[in-house]
């Protein structure tokens, strides 16, 4: 018999098996790396920072928010700061009522909107909106209860998607879909809707989205900007 032969062989499938074992052992730290990446990104998320606008921006803003609340834009004085005074509190003067057009219409941007979150800090940490052509995307933050197994006191960071369009004289609101740390969350898991158009499957049966459809006239999304026109 040919020992030689024989060793040849053996040394071979020992050699093999080194370069198995190393792949599997390769493949478990990359695992665990990325696993480690991804819970330190996802489960062990850190707040958002909120959107904050420059001085031109937020005027801007003021001037659209006291449009629509009749509230009388006040002047930044960046020299001085003063106290804000309490609304006087007299008789409030008689005036016929009229109706202004343009107050029907409301237009934000998407660095508006986060600024308008951002006017509750808490709110700003957790929350980012995202506008793209016919979407609206949700970044959230989400706090675990500390009594939860696991998960206790970690957070959670969810995307979800919502499409928002105007098609044949009605709005268009469906959920695009759900997500945990990038992860597409399966839609039996939150209801079987994704891609469901909300308002033609719920306004028959009256409630919110039948009187959410009757009062919106046009309603759009498009990069970076949001408009809706309310009837009549």
């Amino acid at each position: 018999m040919d020992t030689s032969n024989s060793e040849t062989i053996s040394s071979r499938f020992q050699l093999g098996g080194f370069k198995i074992l190393g792949i599997i052992g390769l493949v478990i730290f990359v695992s665990v790396v990325l696993t480690a990446w991804w819970m330190n990104k996802n489960i062990y998320a850190a707040p958002f920072t909120p959107t904050q606008l420059t001085t031109p921006e937020q005027q801007v803003l003021d001037a659209k928010m006291a449009q629509l609340t009749d509230e009388p834009k006040q002047p930044i004085d960046s020299t001085e700061t003063k106290p804000t005074e309490a609304p006087s509190s007299g008789p409030l003067n008689p005036e016929p009522y009229s109706e202004d057009e343009s107050k029907r219409e409301i237009h934000l941007s998407e660095k508006e909107l986060n600024a308008l979150i951002a006017k509750d800090p808490e709110t700003a940490k957790y929350v980012a909106v995202d506008l793209a052509k016919d979407l609206i995307s949700v970044k959230l933050l989400v706090p675990m209860d500390q009594d939860l197994p696991l998960l206790g006191g970690k957070t959670l960071k969810l995307n979800f998607g919502v499409v928002i369009k105007y098609n044949n004289h009605k709005p268009v609101v469906a959920i695009r879909g759900m997500s945990l740390g990038g992860v597409p969350l399966p839609q039996s898991w939150w209801g079987d809707i994704k891609n469901v158009n909300l308002v033609e499957t719920f306004s028959a049966e009256g409630g919110f989205w039948d009187q959410f459809s009757k009062g919106v006239e046009h309603i759009s999304v498009h990069e970076g900007q949001f408009r809706v026109k309310l009837k009549e």
